[in-house]
């Protein structure tokens, strides 16, 4: 059984079809990353799995649950951390776990749980004193307390420096060896491209393309480039003697490379140019670009959404 499933699912605001009849499957274990721009439709189809909003149409099981019917079951099952992650300010981790406990009236070990999420050594800190890896962390391992087999991190790395993200991402990658599943939201597309084991790009409230980040890379992608220092003439002289496309800006001259025989034939008309160059580097294109050049602009962070049901 997979950890999420979902078909043709529909919810509009008024006129505003904001999810439209998507469809997607979450197989118990993996990383999933929900990408899209802002008004994409993601936030509403969270808050859907999540059992936070009811659907207009469509079928919708969460750990083999109908999230809207059977959400306090469901909630007992699964562990959320939602974009901005706060908490009391004078709580340490471990208290915060401790507490979480006592509300879902379970014994649980504080230590595993702090372990699990890289934050022994932080356990007796005021939560207003730890740093802002630190703090996501907490957040983690409440998600933690109840032993959930579905993880929805929304965002979880956001306006953090790069080393404290490389952190979380330990974490969420040992949610993945311990069998977890993980729903992840993430405005960083590097980050998906890391962890994901499977990317599904939204917009305008439909899926339009779903696979793993190198799956989506090589069927949307428009090649590889050749990039070399050198002058405006050696792109013009690139120009008229190959049927490549050339481009040059600030000193780069760039090639957009399709076949792997067309790197030789690049370099060889180089060679025979006479003219000066260096730096002879190979670009693939990352997700990032992928997802800029389906979407038409980049991904951009959205504001917490709060729901009451």
């Amino acid at each position: 059984m997979p950890a999420i499933e979902v078909s043709s699912l529909m919810k509009a605001y008024g006129k505003l079809q904001a999810v439209d009849g998507i469809s997607f499957r979450v197989n118990e274990g993996e990383i999933f990353s929900l990408l899209g721009p802002n008004g994409a439709g993601k936030t509403t189809t969270i808050e859907i799995l999540e059992g936070l909003r009811e659907r207009d149409g469509g079928d919708v099981t969460v750990l083999g649950l109908d999230p809207w019917k059977e959400g306090y079951m469901l909630h007992k099952s699964i562990g959320v951390i939602p974009q901005g992650f706060s908490f009391l300010q004078y709580i340490t981790p471990k208290e915060a776990v401790e507490y979480y406990a006592d509300l879902f009236g379970v014994k649980i070990d504080v230590k595993d749980i702090l372990r699990k999420v890289i934050l022994e050594d932080a356990a007796n800190n005021y939560f207003m004193r730890l740093s802002g890896g630190q703090k996501q962390k907490v957040g983690l391992a409440l998600a933690l307390v109840n032993t959930p087999k579905l993880v929805f991190l929304d965002e979880p790395t956001t306006g953090l420096d790069p080393q404290a993200r490389r952190a979380v991402w330990d974490v969420i990658r040992n949610l993945k060896r311990e069998g977890i599943s993980v729903l992840l939201t993430t405005h960083y597309l590097e980050e998906a491209e890391e962890l994901a084991d499977t990317v599904a790009i939204m917009d305008k409230g439909k899926i339009i393309t779903t696979g793993s980040p190198q799956e989506i890379i090589a069927q949307h992608s428009s090649g590889e480039r050749l990039k070399v220092r050198g002058n405006q003439e050696l792109a013009d002289y690139l120009s008229k003697n190959s049927s490549l496309q050339v481009d040059y800006k600030d000193g780069i001259v760039s090639v957009m490379i399709k076949r792997k025989e067309e790197v030789v034939a690049t370099v060889e008309i180089i060679g025979r140019s006479g003219l000066e160059w260096s730096d002879l580097t190979m670009e693939h294109e990352s997700l990032e670009d992928v997802f800029v050049r389906l979407v038409g602009k980049p991904i951009e962070s959205e504001g917490p959404t709060l729901v009451a049901k």
